[in-house]
């Protein structure tokens, strides 16, 4: 069984390649440069895809930032720092990049079809604080009618299927799961602020650094 992964080299996103090497899959990952200010995390999943021993890693090249509209592709928008968890949680924050995950599930889509691949994962989290709009059920499965109907694969019965596992699940818990399936968090990669040493400071470092302290754990990585 082939599975297409969605792989930015974060927290999330090497679970479910580790996941879906558990599920038997055949693993093709696939990960963006977008211009990004965090480009740093390609570095990660060039690392993790490494480690798990894949069948094959691409990275896809576009600029976001001739648009902007983020934090993370627009330089003039200001990193948020040292928000509490509850200040998380109240709105869609400006890391959100507009219409993200659409625009990387259907390269998926068109990489999966190309290879007649069975699955696309995708490390989409509905509990995070940030709450982006992108990352919740109902956004799931209404792409997974883009999947069924837009491609051949889908209209001839057997559609791509996504698979989210981590989309109900608090990020103490994906932390858990990744244990459990050996993932290498020493090469993963969470922060947004674009240098070569974690900030620790930034929301997605702040949601990690609690997920690994509530739980006991000391979080390998380094930050500044």
């Amino acid at each position: 069984m082939k599975a297409v992964i969605l792989l930015s080299g974060g927290l999330d996103s090497s679970t479910i390649l580790y996941q879906a090497k558990a599920d038997g899959c055949e693993c093709h990952a696939i990960s963006f440069d977008y211009q990004q200010r965090h480009r740093r995390e390609l570095q990660s999943a060039f690392s993790v895809a490494k480690k798990a021993a894949i069948a094959k890693h691409q990275v896809v090249n576009f600029d976001l930032r001739q648009w902007g509209g983020s934090a993370l592709t627009d330089d003039a928008i200001d990193l948020p720092q040292e928000r509490s968890l509850d200040e998380m949680s109240q709105n869609i924050p400006v890391t959100y990049v507009p219409a993200r995950n659409t625009i990387f599930l259907s390269f998926a889509l068109g990489y999966a079809e190309t290879i007649a691949a069975e699955r696309v994962y995708i490390g989409v989290n509905a509990l995070d604080y940030s709450g982006y709009p992108d990352c919740r059920p109902d956004y799931i499965q209404a792409m997974q009618e883009v999947f069924r109907l837009g491609t051949k694969q889908g209209r001839e019965g057997q559609p791509i299927n996504i698979v989210a596992p981590l989309i109900n699940l608090k990020k103490t818990e994906i932390i858990q799961m990744g244990n459990q399936l050996g993932v290498p968090w020493e090469l993963t990669w969470s922060c947004y602020a674009g240098d070569d040493v974690a900030c620790g400071v930034c929301d997605s470092c702040r949601l990690r650094l609690a997920a690994f302290a509530e739980l006991g754990l000391v979080d390998p990585l380094v930050y500044a």
